[in-house]
């Protein structure tokens, strides 16, 4: 397996997802979510930094195994509990 990073474009459908490598850079792949994406709900969304893993026989096809987690997004609104602000 060839293992490269890059970026989701935009959802296909289906569980695809159109991603940009940066190696070779600017080829794009139809990637799926890895086994272990989907068992603990990862959500893939547009923009985000991903590792593929490429087949070396198909180089248009690949698997998503772990999505970057984005530094700059700040904390959460309503503090720290998940729900959000407390409601009365």
């Amino acid at each position: 397996m060839i293992e490269t990073s890059g970026v989701i474009e935009k959802e296909q459908g289906n569980g695809f997802y159109l991603v940009t490598l940066e190696q070779p850079a600017g080829h794009q792949c139809l990637c799926r979510a890895a086994g272990k994406l989907t068992k603990f709900r990862i959500k893939l969304l547009a923009g985000d930094k991903v590792l593929v893993e490429i087949s070396p026989y198909d180089l248009t096809r690949g698997r998503i195994t772990y999505r970057e987690r984005n530094a700059a997004a700040g904390p959460r609104p309503g503090g720290n509990r998940p729900g959000g602000p407390r409601r009365r």
